[in-house]
């Protein structure tokens, strides 16, 4: 390559990306631990920005409609548990008012959090809406796309590639977990925080199963 080539070479040379603009790269096997720190830092920050440090949880199932709704399934037997859309709304409104007028002035609050997505998710999101609170929703990338409910608050709205990073999530700030009734999911999150508290790698509340008595009687 004689001068004039190489002169004109660099000139058209482009500055290549830095590896963090390096879309190619981010989605590689190889930054997969980038990935994966990313879905810490970037909630952690959210977290942090807003104040949240104590979290009430609500785990049951997606496919409970809301009341609205329920027309779509009156030839489905899902229909019958609409009551629990309605009972888990209610109270975790009860919670954000509680929340708002009397944890408050104990310098606490208890925000309410949730999947993310439909059923009893937005239902726990949707209470919370109603009383003029704001509320977190951990979604999850499915095969079957979930989208987040409209109650969800939109600083605090997260969608998650890795089951676990979100599971970590719901555990952090957790002061109370409530588990309505659902299916997988919700017996794989609930289960995995009894084997935490049974190991001892857990420690922030006492468990009660009063609604959990129907399904694991089917289940033994």
């Amino acid at each position: 390559m004689n001068k004039e080539n190489r002169k004109n070479h660099k000139k058209h040379q482009e500055r290549p990306l830095l590896a963090f603009e390096n879309r190619e790269f981010l989605l590689s096997e190889e930054a997969r631990p980038i990935r994966i720190l990313s879905e810490y830092l970037y909630p952690l920050k959210r977290f942090n920005d807003f104040g949240i440090t104590d979290t009430i949880i609500f785990y049951g199932s997606a496919r409970i409609p809301s009341p609205e709704e329920a027309d779509k399934y009156k030839n489905s037997k899902i229909v019958e548990l609409v009551k629990y859309y309605e009972e888990a709304r209610e109270l975790a409104k009860r919670i954000t008012l509680w929340s708002k007028n009397v944890a408050i002035k104990h310098k606490r609050r208890f925000i309410i959090c949730s999947g993310g997505g439909p059923g009893i998710m937005e239902a726990s999101n949707r209470g919370a809406h109603d009383a003029d609170g704001i509320s977190i929703g951990l979604n999850i990338e499915l095969p079957k796309e979930q989208f987040p409910n409209p109650y969800i608050t939109h600083e605090l709205n997260f969608d998650f590639h890795y089951f676990f990073t979100r599971k970590f999530w719901f555990l952090y700030y957790a002061r109370v977990l409530i588990a309505f009734p659902g299916g997988y999911g919700t017996l794989d999150e609930l289960f995995e925080t009894l084997t935490l508290q049974q190991t001892k790698k857990y420690k922030k509340y006492s468990t009660r199963f009063s609604l959990w008595k129907i399904i694991l009687g089917k289940i033994n």
